[in-house]
């Protein structure tokens, strides 16, 4: 039997939770236009090429963070920077941060609220409740795109991976929210679509959590399975006014 607790702070992942988005990093038309870009900028690769260089970059960034840290997250920026580097051409951080959000425009094919998102969170404010984001993204695209759909003044606090070097299911993660705004445990609860990261890092963290299935949960998840405090497979936010 759940015991139910007075929850003070309400702690959202953003992609498949608060946010739908659907993105292709795949595509060719993707590809060639990020040759373009680069080539406008005197790095000269194919389409093809580029795109190994990149997941070949970014993989190496990744195993390189994760001899000191579990669960490391990379700064996107960084690899770009790399592939113009591996070209002979020297660039400012700025432009390689331009490259990433072309990067992000291109492959994304929309990005939107869930119908019940505002209403929700207005709820949980109303009713004198603090909500933060906590979630595995690029500093980069991700802050411009929680403007973009007009989420960001609804955050008490925003913490992305990118920014701290490591993320979800990362404690270490997890302390960045509890320490910055100084949160209690015992208060708080982690609402997600991933039960690896978001419930499973709750758990380890231990703290209360809330599942949410929706459309871009991870294809393997077994809803039987999901250990989180609270389940509900029509992913609605809605439901998160019974937690009130």
């Amino acid at each position: 039997m759940k015991i139910k607790r007075e929850y003070k702070n309400f702690i959202f992942d953003l992609y498949g939770t608060l946010v739908d988005i659907r993105t292709n990093e795949w595509s060719a038309y993707l590809w060639k236009k990020m040759q373009e870009f680069y080539a406008f900028h005197g790095a000269v690769y194919t389409p093809v090429e580029l795109k190994k260089g990149y997941f070949r970059v970014a993989k190496a960034l990744d195993e390189k963070m994760a001899k000191h840290t579990d669960y490391p997250e990379i700064q996107i920026e960084y690899v770009f920077k790399e592939l113009f580097k591996e070209k002979g051409i020297k660039i400012d951080i700025n432009t390689c941060r331009l490259a990433g959000q072309f990067f992000r425009i291109i492959s994304t094919k929309y990005v939107k609220v869930y119908d019940d998102a505002f209403d929700t969170l207005h709820y949980l404010k109303e009713k004198g409740k603090k909500i933060y984001l906590l979630s595995n993204a690029q500093q980069i695209f991700t802050e411009y795109e929680i403007k973009y759909v007009g989420l960001y003044e609804e955050f008490d606090g925003i913490c992305l991976s990118s920014d701290e070097g490591c993320r979800k299911p990362s404690s270490k993660f997890f302390d960045v929210v509890f320490d910055r705004y100084d949160l209690k445990k015992e208060e708080s609860v982690m609402i997600g679509n991933d039960w690896t990261t978001d419930i499973e890092g709750a758990n380890v963290y231990g703290i209360d959590s809330v599942y949410l299935h929706t459309e871009i949960s991870p294809r393997d998840t077994i809803l039987e399975k999901v250990n989180a405090t609270y389940v509900y497979p029509d992913g609605k936010l809605s439901n998160l006014k019974k937690l009130v």
